[in-house]
């Protein structure tokens, strides 16, 4: 027996991790998913580094700075911006411009974006967010019948009525325009 003559699986036995897959696809798609991403990967090492307490062969080191309540803040900041354009995408070009704002001022204020790690998924992440827009699907029969119809039933009507021109009087361009071209001397 041939796979094309297999009857399908039903719906409500497919497998598990196909419908996850399918699942986080569309919610990837339905939304500005990879600006968010960007946006919490670049929150992380912004929070992270003033707290953060590195020890090489026994010597701990600190990098503990007056900056700290400020990059915690454009850090958790950061992250909250990602999971709202995630999870509301309707407010995705406000949250983009915030986002990339706060990359922008984590530069001077916590240890230059965090040693330069968020600087770049910052800025990118703000710009897919604000140019991300969601897809407008089309209805292919609806879009054909609009198409041979002339575009619609108003664009349909004005086009059988023909518009009278107002008469045209001897020295104007529109005048000139009708007449018979005359030869170049």
């Amino acid at each position: 027996m041939s796979s094309t003559l297999a009857e399908p699986r039903p719906a409500e036995r497919e497998n598990p991790l196909r419908w996850v897959r399918r699942a986080f696809r569309d919610f990837r798609r339905s939304r500005p998913f990879y600006g968010g991403l960007l946006a919490v990967l670049a929150g992380v090492p912004i929070m992270y580094f003033p707290y953060a307490n590195l020890s090489l062969n026994g010597m701990t080191l600190a990098m503990a700075t007056t900056a700290g309540a400020g990059s915690l803040i454009i850090g958790v900041l950061l992250i909250v911006l990602g999971l709202t354009a995630w999870f509301q995408p309707v407010v995705r070009v406000f949250a983009g411009i915030a986002t990339t704002l706060l990359t922008l001022v984590s530069i001077p204020v916590s240890n230059l974006g965090g040693f330069g790690m968020s600087i770049l998924p910052g800025l990118i992440g703000g710009g897919l967010m604000i140019a991300w827009a969601p897809f407008q699907a089309t209805d292919p029969a609806g879009a054909a019948v609009a198409a041979a119809s002339g575009g619609g039933t108003a664009t349909a009507t004005a086009a059988e009525e023909p518009v009278e021109q107002p008469p045209a009087t001897e020295g104007t361009v529109p005048a000139q325009q009708a007449a018979a071209p005359e030869e170049a001397r």
